[in-house]
């Protein structure tokens, strides 16, 4: 296995919609505060420039009145297959690149999201705090939205 398979979490899913509903779903800010973050959180777009080296932000509030915020900047934008972006979710996670990539399929679209970590005790830490589960919720609240699409 390499060094950067060995750092990084893959989520890979199928959504039985086009893939312009699914990259639209990442794109536009208006679907994006409907299903980014766990079940039951409300998040905030504050910033999104999307085009490469724009950046974005949401804030997500916290039962105890305080933002769990998420930002990051854009490093590659492939329309309709791939963004990438440096991503912090303070205060749990800092420095990781996240990755959509999207394969358009006779059924509906091909998901993988990746998170690459600076190093693989990094990314075991985030496993043991949960990154599938946290992702997992999210990622239903995505396969949600898009089937009421």
């Amino acid at each position: 296995m390499s060094d950067l398979a060995a750092r990084t979490v893959t989520i890979e899913r199928t959504f039985n919609v086009p893939v312009q509903l699914v990259w639209d779903a990442w794109t536009l800010p208006e679907h994006i505060k409907n299903w980014w973050g766990p079940k039951g959180m409300e998040t905030r777009v504050e910033e999104h420039n999307f085009e490469v080296g724009g950046t974005w932000k949401y804030a997500m509030a916290m039962p105890d009145g305080k933002d769990f915020i998420c930002d990051g900047q854009y490093i590659e934008i492939i329309n309709l297959k791939k963004i990438a972006s440096k991503a912090n979710f303070r205060p749990m996670t800092e420095n990781v690149i996240i990755e959509v990539h999207l394969e358009e399929l006779a059924e509906g679209t091909k998901f993988t999201f990746k998170v690459i970590h600076e190093s693989v005790e990094y990314k075991n830490q985030q496993e043991q705090m949960g990154i599938y589960n946290g992702w997992g919720s999210t990622f239903d609240r995505l396969e949600e939205l898009l089937a009421a699409a």
